[in-house]
């Protein structure tokens, strides 16, 4: 057993204030704490004494080791919640596969891997970047002006989910509010109640209709398999979450560094074979899933320390993707790094399942938006760009845009 580093005062909360100035940079703190040691104690707001990991090494170590727990009902929450119930987290809902462990997680995850291959997900490349064309068009005929993500992040992969899933376009709207709501952690509990009583409601009158009239998605494929009609509600609802709001995140986001790293715009426009890197890239750079949580079954010894059963880890992913001993320059958006390794995906057996058909919408997505409008440029100023500070996806509420006119 290795000798246990000797005990540091704990950190009073997890850091989560970003420096003014950039809009895509970790809390510094997160660095600092880093730099002197990649696992370190901290108090949670219930009083819970746990643990705040930062390291690359230590993460990546953490997310792939099964004595840490997903599941929701054994964490403390990292920050304050609006109505957490006093006794914590309540346990996932049916279909929430991040909130399960093995062997019900790997049950769910076994029946999706096949309907999101690298080969299906490839292939769907010419819808994207049909639907990436229509919407280019449609922002050209408005302009010169638009919010990106109105106009052009969110539609992307709303209507990808959508049709992948089988759920009418005309219905995202109502999916994506939920999101919102869900993601946002100043949601209060009531408003949270709703959004989920919400797409359980509306998905439970999808799935019996799909069992009816089958058609070319992936919910009517998964009902020739052991699923109940809950667990297919519940797994499209988890889905459909996913697929709304990150990729849309990432596409207005990663426009937004682009425009503020115009030397790496440049060379993204210059040559369209980096597109793959830049994806990687911006994964790691901006890192908008910033946070996970994990529970430890049984004592852990990592980094010379003894993480007890019972104690709750946090993991910064944003700080990993930021750890100079992995990534050398890690502060600098380098558009001709092999980010490979990067955890902005996650990790383990947790890690996004919907990653192929992300990699492909921002593939295309970026390097079009870029082509069709060279003088694509912020209409108001990047301190101005409202950040979503509150939430746990990262990225911008709106992203007004402007160019010239041909």
């Amino acid at each position: 057993m290795e000798r246990e580093l000797p005990a540091a005062e704990p950190l009073a909360a997890l850091p989560t204030a970003r420096a003014a100035g950039c809009p895509f940079d970790p809390p510094a703190e997160l660095a600092a704490l880093r730099e002197q040691q990649p696992l370190v104690r901290m108090r949670y707001p219930d009083g819970h004494l746990g643990w705040l990991a930062t390291g690359h090494a230590t993460v990546r170590a953490i997310m792939a080791d099964p004595r840490f727990s997903s599941r929701y009902e054994l964490m403390h929450f990292p920050v304050a919640l609006p109505g957490l119930p006093e006794g914590g987290l309540p346990p996932a809902p049916v279909g929430d596969m991040t909130g399960m462990d093995a062997p019900e997680h790997t049950r769910y995850r076994r029946l999706l891997a096949g309907k999101f291959t690298v080969r299906r997900m490839r292939a769907l490349t010419e819808r994207v970047e049909q639907i990436t064309a229509e919407h280019l068009d449609a922002m050209e005929r408005r302009g010169p002006s638009a919010d990106l993500v109105e106009a052009f992040a969110q539609p992307i992969p709303a209507l990808m989910i959508c049709e992948l899933l089988g759920v009418p376009y005309a219905d995202r709207e109502l999916f994506h509010g939920h999101t919102l709501t869900l993601t946002d952690m100043r949601s209060s509990d009531e408003a949270r109640y709703a959004a989920i009583t919400g797409i359980h409601e509306y998905l439970h009158t999808l799935v019996p209709a799909k069992r009816a009239e089958p058609t070319d998605d992936v919910l009517s494929e998964l009902t020739t398999s052991d699923l109940t009609d809950e667990e297919l509600a519940g797994l499209g609802g988890f889905l459909l979450g996913a697929g709304l709001d990150t990729t849309a995140n990432m596409i207005a986001h990663g426009a937004f560094a682009l425009l503020q790293n115009p030397d790496q715009l440049a060379a993204l426009r210059s040559d369209p074979d980096l597109a793959d890197q830049a994806v990687e890239e911006l994964m790691r750079y901006l890192t908008i899933a910033h946070t996970g949580i994990k529970a430890a079954l049984e004592d852990v010894e990592l980094d010379g320390h003894v993480i007890k059963a019972g104690e709750t880890v946090t993991v910064s992913f944003e700080a990993a993707n930021r750890d100079p001993l992995r990534f050398p320059g890690p502060d600098v958006l380098d558009l001709h790094r092999k980010a490979t390794g990067h955890l902005g995906f996650g990790h383990g057996i947790h890690q996004c399942l919907g990653q192929q058909l992300a990699r492909v919408e921002m593939r295309v997505a970026l390097p079009a938006l870029f082509g069709r409008f060279p003088t694509l440029r912020l209409a108001v100023p990047a301190g101005e760009v409202p950040l979503r500070t509150h939430s746990n996806i990262y990225g911008v509420h709106s992203l007004p845009v402007t160019w010239d006119a041909a």
